[in-house]
C-alpha cells in the first residue's frame, strides 16, 4: 500500500460532508426531546430520586422549560414539562418547578450560547465530586470533555437561592460541564441533545476514571493536541444528534412515552 497522500483534515472534511448528507436529525417538539433526554438519563442509571434536573431555554425571554417537580426521569412524558419564569412561577402547564433549578437562571443569563442544562447526582460523577477530584482525560471517549469540564471545589449548599447560582455559573465559566464538589455534575449544551450527550459521556468518563485509578493508580492524560482534535470531532452536531437518536430508540425498553391516564 502506498504511503498516505492526504492529511487528516481532508478526511475530517469529507466525513463532515457525508454526515450532513446521511445523518438527519429527528424532528421532535421541545417537550418530546426533553422526555427522551430524561429517559436516556434514567436508562444510564443517572437518577437520584428527585434531585436531578433538566431545563431548556424558552423562546419567551427569561423563561425555561423543565420537568415538573415530583417526577423521576423514568416517568417523564412530553405532557410533564412546564414553562417557568425567573421567579419560578409556572407560565405553561401544570405543577411547580424543582426549587433547585433556580441556579439554571444564572447560567442562562451568563451564557447566551447555552440553551439546555442537565444536572444529576449520578453515581460515578458523584464519586469524583465526593473526593473533589477533577476529570482526567485519559481515553478517547472522554475527549468530548477535554478542557471543557470545570471543577467547583467548595459546596455552596442546596442551590435554592440566588448566591448558589452566582457561584456555580462563575465556576462553570465558558465550559460545557462542571463537577460540583460534594454534589454532582452539570452539563450545559447548545441544545438538549448536546447537554444529554455530554451528560452520558461525563458519567462514563467518571466511571472509567474511578475504576482505572483503583486498579492502576494515577492515569496518563491523552496528548492535549490530539484530545482537542477529538473533542471537536466528537462534538460535531451530526454525531451528537445521531447518538441522541440511537439512545432514544434504546429507551423503548422502558415504559413508552404516552400520556398518563387517571
Amino acid at each position: 500500500m502506498n504511503a498516505p497522500s492526504k492529511d487528516k483534515a481532508y478526511f475530517d472534511n469529507r466525513a463532515t460532508q457525508e454526515m450532513a448528507k446521511h445523518l438527519h436529525k429527528t424532528r421532535r417538539s421541545t417537550q418530546e426531546t426533553m422526555a427522551y433526554a430524561c429517559r436516556i438519563l434514567a436508562m444510564t442509571e443517572q437518577e437520584a430520586g428527585l434531585a436531578g434536573q433538566i431545563s431548556v431555554r424558552s423562546e419567551r425571554p427569561g423563561a425555561y422549560w423543565t420537568l415538573r417537580f415530583g417526577l423521576g426521569f423514568d416517568e417523564a412524558t412530553p405532557e410533564d414539562f412546564i414553562e417557568v419564569d425567573g421567579d419560578l412561577n409556572t407560565l405553561s402547564g401544570d405543577g411547580m418547578a424543582n426549587p433547585a433549578t433556580r441556579f439554571h437562571l444564572w447560567i442562562y443569563e451568563a451564557r447566551s450560547d447555552v440553551n439546555s442544562i442537565i444536572h444529576t447526582h449520578s453515581p460515578w460523577a458523584s464519586a469524583l465530586a465526593a473526593a473533589s477530584q477533577p476529570l482526567v482525560i485519559a481515553q478517547m471517549d472522554m475527549t468530548p470533555l477535554h478542557n471543557d469540564c470545570a471543577l467547583l471545589t467548595e459546596w455552596p449548599g442546596v442551590p435554592i437561592a440566588d448566591q448558589e447560582g452566582v457561584i456555580i455559573s462563575e465556576a462553570l465559566g465558558s465550559k460545557r460541564s462542571i463537577i460540583l464538589a460534594h454534589h454532582g455534575y452539570l452539563t450545559a449544551g447548545e441544545t438538549c441533545e448536546e447537554a444529554t450527550y455530554l451528560s452520558v459521556y461525563l458519567e462514563r468518563a467518571a466511571r472509567l476514571q474511578v475504576r482505572a485509578q483503583a486498579a492502576f493508580g494515577p492515569l496518563t492524560p491523552v496528548d492535549s493536541e490530539l484530545a482537542t482534535e477529538a473533542h471537536d470531532y466528537l462534538l460535531k452536531t451530526s454525531i451528537v444528534n445521531a447518538t441522541f437518536d440511537y439512545w432514544s430508540r434504546q429507551t423503548h425498553g422502558v415504559p413508552p412515552l404516552q400520556p398518563k391516564t387517571s
